[in-house]
């Protein structure tokens, strides 16, 4: 059962989307916590590119096939079936939490989850680090350059080179400083996970307050009904549900073997809120992104649930695999 339940840091989601509902940020205190904020999400970035191992990236590149299915599946699949969820009428899903899905379908995959769910059921955890890391990478060009097409052929904006700009400038730019420094630092900082998981969550944390504190002041839970909420729960479901089968029955077709497999269904089945949060405040500027924010969080959730079962799964099953195959070894002639 506890596998159905939240973890904590949709928890504390959760509770920072009550805090902002309750309290929002508002004024002068705003503008100070804004730029907080953006020195938080430049030294997320600046860890991420840290704790990646140029080994690691290095040895992963030799597995291209599985990574080329792995992002055509992020930023391809996906923003495709995003668009066909466009066809819902606008009465039955509002056109601003439409985008908001639109947007996660554009996002990269995420890092942990993604490797931590391919090593508990037994898949090619490398290729994980390495596609999961690469998907991040690609993300911060691709994932602004598809938010201006999609949204364009929706009637619903165009490129910006500026949220390029400043794309690369408070993600990448961090991401490749700290590239630079990993051969000295890399190894503390993984070293140092634990001590440094509250940069990574405490910066998503603020981004989301900082997000729904103007949503709220321009009258978020007004706009939208639990009927609505419900509506982009289902969308969310049914994206991830698609994707699930495609990678899984798909990389099978393909020729994957079983570790791969697992892989690709994890690692192309994701959306990545550590990565998708600071980006809707980059790309949505000036903009209120709380309508954009809360399809991603609410998949957040539904991905970590529905993998988890799936996972656990591959990994009783390999553990069943693995006690036959000593059954048969001890019942063989010696």
């Amino acid at each position: 059962m506890r596998r159905f339940l939240p973890d904590t840091f949709t928890i504390l989601l959760v509770c920072t989307v009550i805090l902002a509902s309750l309290f929002p940020a508002s004024g002068t205190f705003a503008g100070y916590f804004g730029i907080a904020t953006d020195l938080a999400i430049a030294l997320l970035f600046f860890l991420h590119g840290a704790r990646l191992s140029r080994d690691v990236v290095i040895s992963g590149l030799l597995h291209w096939r599985l990574h080329l299915v792995i992002l055509l599946t992020t930023f391809g699949i996906f923003p495709l079936l995003g668009l066909g969820l466009g066809l819902i009428p606008d009465t039955i899903l509002p056109p601003p939490l439409y985008l908001g899905i639109l947007f996660l379908c554009v996002l990269p995959s995420t890092v942990q989850s993604s490797i931590a769910f391919t090593s508990m059921a037994g898949g090619n955890v490398p290729a994980a680090i390495c596609s999961a890391s690469a998907s991040n990478i690609f993300g911060m060009f691709l994932t602004p350059l598809l938010v201006g097409l999609l949204f364009s052929i929706g009637g619903h904006g165009g490129f910006s080179f500026d949220a390029l700009q400043q794309i690369l400038l408070q993600l990448l730019a961090p991401f490749i400083v700290g590239q630079i420094l990993q051969p000295w630092i890399g190894d503390w900082i993984r070293a140092k996970k634990k001590v440094l998981m509250p940069v990574d969550r405490g910066s998503i944390l603020m981004v989301v307050y900082l997000a729904f504190s103007t949503a709220v002041v321009e009258g978020l839970w007004h706009t939208f009904s639990i009927a609505d909420i419900a509506v982009v729960i289902v969308a969310d479901m049914v994206l991830l549900g698609i994707v699930l089968v495609l990678t899984m029955f798909g990389s099978r077709r393909l020729g994957f073997n079983k570790a791969d497999e697992i892989t690709i269904t994890f690692c192309g089945s994701k959306k990545s809120l550590a990565s998708g949060v600071p980006m809707a405040n980059v790309i949505f500027s000036g903009q209120s992104i709380g309508a954009i924010v809360l399809p991603l969080m609410l998949f957040h959730q539904i991905q970590l649930m529905v993998c988890a079962v799936i996972a656990q799964k591959h990994a009783a099953a390999a553990a069943r695999r693995a006690t036959e195959q000593q059954m048969k070894d001890a019942a063989s002639p010696a």
